[in-house]
């Protein structure tokens, strides 16, 4: 396995997305720097984060040991997970079909399950004009995804056989299931993925990272960070 011996900066915030990163970086066990991007607040229009992650989004990592000794920086949770596992030779399998499994998994959680539960979040608790259309709509499309899941996760411990980052992509996601409108005795494999994930000690520590800063960022009711969120531009 690859040493790290200088620390991975993380430039993070703790939503589903940002614990992807804490998680892979748990498991792994490399050192690593936390650096909190609030996006309530509009940190992530900084000229020095934009540096890192031209999109405007966390998680955003910074490896001063990457290839060839040489710092280099990854933008999207996706391609960090992709990264990180390259780099340390774990949690993506060597053979190509394996690889195939957990990056298609990967890329769905990228393309749909984050996107789709994003709406349902935003439509069905923050927009201030409740538009049944919309909050069906999501809250629909979620439910067929989570069906998705629960077929793929039958037979199987964990969503591409073995543990992989398409695991650690998709668990944050599960987290608010409630507020997605979602029974989760409903989906038994997914029940029971869940509970075996939750019980590892690296996704413990990876979503309990910045649980204090989550508990007092109360998007429902803030309306600056609402704006700063929800009324972005070309700039």
């Amino acid at each position: 396995m690859t040493e790290q011996t200088k620390p991975i900066d993380l430039y993070y915030w703790p939503t589903p997305n940002g614990w992807k990163i804490t998680i892979m970086l748990e498991e792994l066990g490399v050192p690593y720097t936390i650096h909190n991007i609030n996006i309530g607040t509009g940190d992530q229009f900084e000229p020095d984060f934009l540096a890192i992650s031209p999109n405007n989004k966390m998680p955003a990592i910074v490896d001063p040991e990457g290839p060839g000794g040489e710092p280099i920086s990854v933008f999207e949770s996706g391609a960090i997970l992709l990264y990180l596992a390259r780099k340390f030779g774990r949690f993506l399998p060597d053979d190509e079909r394996g690889r195939v499994e957990v990056e298609q998994w990967l890329m769905w959680q990228m393309g749909g399950f984050g996107p789709m539960l994003g709406q349902n979040h935003h439509f069905g608790t923050y927009a201030p004009e409740k538009i049944e259309y919309a909050i069906n709509r999501y809250r629909n499309e979620t439910h067929r995804l989570y069906g998705v899941l629960n077929k793929a996760l039958e037979g199987r411990d964990f969503v591409a056989g073995d543990y992989s980052i398409a695991d650690m992509a998709i668990v944050g996601w599960v987290v608010p299931h409630e507020r997605q409108g979602i029974d989760l005795e409903e989906f038994p494999n997914i029940k029971r993925w869940f509970a075996a994930l939750n019980a590892r000690a690296a996704v413990k520590t990876g979503l309990a990272i910045g649980k204090e800063d989550r508990a007092k960022f109360d998007l429902s009711k803030d309306k600056d960070a609402q704006s700063v969120l929800f009324n972005q531009r070309a700039r």
